[in-house]
C-alpha cells in the first residue's frame, strides 16, 4: 500500500495494490499497520457508516469538537466522488487550505482526516457508495458544519454539476462566520491532542 500525506497537516492518501484476474480484483483497502505508521497512533475504530448518493449529492463541510473530535478512513468502494478536505483549524500554518481529490472504484484509493479537519464530497456518479471508518460514534451536539459553497473557500467543485445538499448543510455558516462565532477548532489543541495518542494517553 502506498501512503502519501497531503499537504495539510493530519491527512494522508492511501493507495492499495491491485490484483486483478479473470475473475475481478483483489485489494486490502485498509491496513492497521501502514495508518499507525503514517499517523503515528492506530485507528480506535467506533463505527463504521456507508452513504449512497445520487449523482450531484454534496455532503458536508463536516467537523467535530476536539477532543475527541472525529478521525475518519473515507474510501468509494462503488461509482466516484470528489472528496474535499479543509484545514478549519484556527492557528494552523494552512488554515482554510483546501485538497481535493477522486476516490473511485477504479484506484480505490482512501483518504485519512485527523480530528478537527473539514470533509465533504460531492458524489460525480449515481449510486456512488462512501465508506467511513471513524474514531469516535457521532454525536449530534458536537457536530457542526461549515457551508461547502462559501466562496471565500474557493473549493473547486465541477461546473457540469449541480450541487444539492441537505437543508442543514445549506443553512451552514461561513468559514468566516464559524470563526467569528468560536464554532472552529483550534490548531494548538488538535496538536496536543494529536500528541497525546501518540504517547498512548488516547486510544
Amino acid at each position: 500500500m502506498q501512503v502519501d500525506p497531503l499537504s495539510i497537516d493530519g491527512a494522508w492518501v492511501f493507495t492499495p495494490k491491485l490484483f486483478p484476474d479473470e475473475r475481478g480484483v483483489f485489494l486490502e483497502w485498509y491496513k492497521a499497520d501502514a495508518l499507525t505508521a503514517a499517523v503515528g497512533h492506530p485507528l480506535g475504530l467506533a463505527q463504521a457508516n456507508s452513504s449512497v448518493s445520487r449523482r450531484g449529492v454534496l455532503r458536508g463541510l463536516h467537523f467535530a469538537d476536539v477532543p475527541p473530535g472525529q478521525a475518519k478512513y473515507v474510501s468509494c468502494p462503488v461509482g466516484r466522488v470528489l472528496d474535499v478536505v479543509v484545514d478549519i483549524r484556527v492557528g494552523s500554518p494552512t488554515f482554510g487550505r483546501v485538497e481535493t481529490l477522486v476516490l473511485d472504484d477504479v484506484d480505490r484509493r482512501a483518504v485519512y482526516l485527523a480530528e478537527g479537519l473539514g470533509h465533504a464530497f460531492l458524489a460525480l456518479s449515481d449510486g456512488a457508495i462512501v465508506s467511513y471508518l471513524v474514531s469516535e460514534p457521532y454525536a449530534p451536539g458536537r457536530e457542526h458544519g461549515v457551508d461547502p459553497l462559501d466562496r471565500d473557500l474557493g473549493i473547486p467543485w465541477p461546473g457540469d454539476v449541480v450541487p444539492r445538499l441537505s437543508p442543514k448543510d445549506a443553512e451552514a455558516p461561513t468559514l468566516a462566520q464559524a470563526l467569528e462565532a468560536g464554532a472552529l477548532p483550534a490548531y494548538d489543541v488538535c496538536r496536543a491532542f494529536y500528541d497525546s495518542r501518540r504517547t498512548g494517553g488516547g486510544q
